[in-house]
């Protein structure tokens, strides 16, 4: 029997101040004086159509997600998160998080945000590495990372995410070993720790950087994951790792198959209905053409079917290292077990999952290979 599940709210902020060489994300380099005051109209705008979905529920947690959220004031932060608690709910232990680049914050706005409701911030470090940083087109530079994070706890933050990048051009095990460690110095309570990827619509796709060969990759892989387990970060997806009980709770609603309201232009949602039907969501993707329509866009909705269920359930559910319960699946599916049980079977038999009474995870092995795994749920 399907429930409904828990809910979040993404908010994307699609202005950076220059667009990096590797990004694919729906960012835009900033022209001028940011929109903000039609912005905040806009989003109020576009989450009053999709409001009709709450049926209830309380808001678990709100990203704010770039571009880069942090290039907004706080005042308007501020005033974005009333207008979001005078329209639904908020849980009394809500985690709200705000993406922010090094070179874009000082003490003054980190104090801001966080008088705003902000309780995590997500900065933007990718490397610590000055050679690194500048072959990544990043806009700072070591010092005022390190100077970001500082200011972040002196403006009251206890919940700081680091993003770093490995796998980078001219890259080897002992300097992705020794930025990492470098991050890890800084005391983050969770750390994004993932390799670049060349992605289509870049300009490193146009101009392809040389990347490190596959063997130094994943050398590079179990040095950190060495390391970070040294140091007390547990690795409980793909790329997250974490101090205990420091998790992100918005990241792992995605990964639990939870709905998400996603606002602001090229945002994307997922929800599901009292009927049991379950629908992604994709907003306008330019900003003028967000703001030309006051957040009253094209929705883009598309049902998932129910021969897809199974497969989007496990593109989330199998990226944390822990797995997920049995009886999740139909809970967020409305799928019997045996829908899926099969393909678990066998691939529990090749030794990619491991299953109990209970519970199915990926083993070390499934992490590894995780298309594979997926693969076995396509239809």
């Amino acid at each position: 029997m399907m429930t409904l599940p828990p809910l979040s709210l993404y908010i994307h902020v699609p202005w950076c101040v220059r667009k990096c060489p590797y990004c694919d994300f729906n960012s835009h380099t900033q022209a001028g004086e940011l929109p903000e005051r039609e912005y905040l109209a806009a989003l109020m705008a576009d989450l009053d159509l999709d409001r009709g979905a709450v049926h209830g529920r309380a808001l678990q947690s709100i990203f704010f997600g770039g571009g880069t959220p942090s290039l907004l004031t706080p005042q308007t932060i501020g005033a974005i998160l009333d207008g979001v608690a005078a329209r639904i709910a908020f849980a009394p232990d809500i985690e709200i998080t705000l993406e922010a680049n090094p070179g874009t914050v000082e003490q003054q706005r980190f104090d801001g945000f966080r008088s705003a409701g902000i309780n995590r911030l997500s900065l933007g470090v990718q490397s610590l590495n000055p050679l690194h940083l500048q072959a990544l087109g990043r806009i700072h530079d070591r010092e005022q990372a390190i100077g970001a994070v500082r200011q972040a706890r002196r403006a009251g933050f206890d919940n700081i995410n680091l993003d770093l990048m490995h796998g980078l051009p001219g890259q080897n095990v002992d300097a992705a070993a020794a930025d990492l460690l470098a991050a890890i110095a800084l005391a983050p309570e969770h750390l994004s720790w993932y390799q670049l990827t060349i992605e289509a619509n870049t300009e490193f796709f146009k101009r392809p950087p040389t990347l490190p060969p596959d063997d130094t990759l994943a050398a590079i892989q179990d040095r950190g994951a060495e390391l970070l387990a040294l140091h007390d970060y547990r690795q409980y997806e793909v790329s997250a790792f974490c101090r205990p009980g420091r998790s992100a709770r918005h990241n792992r609603n995605y990964w639990l198959f939870g709905d998400y309201f996603g606002i602001g232009a090229g945002a994307h949602g997922k929800l599901t209905g009292v009927d049991g039907r379950v629908e992604r969501t994709r907003k306008t993707r330019l900003p003028r053409d967000y703001l030309a329509s006051g957040g009253r866009c094209d929705r883009g909705a598309e049902q998932v079917s129910p021969e897809e269920l199974p497969f989007e359930f496990m593109l989330n559910a199998l990226r944390l290292t822990d797995g997920f319960p049995r009886q999740l699946y139909a809970l967020r599916t409305g799928l019997p077990w045996d829908s899926v049980s099969g393909a678990v079977a066998r691939l529990t038999a090749r030794g990619l999952l491991h299953e109990t009474r209970d519970t199915v995870a990926p083993t070390l092995l499934g992490q590894r290979f995780l298309n594979d795994v997926l693969a076995e749920f396509l239809e």
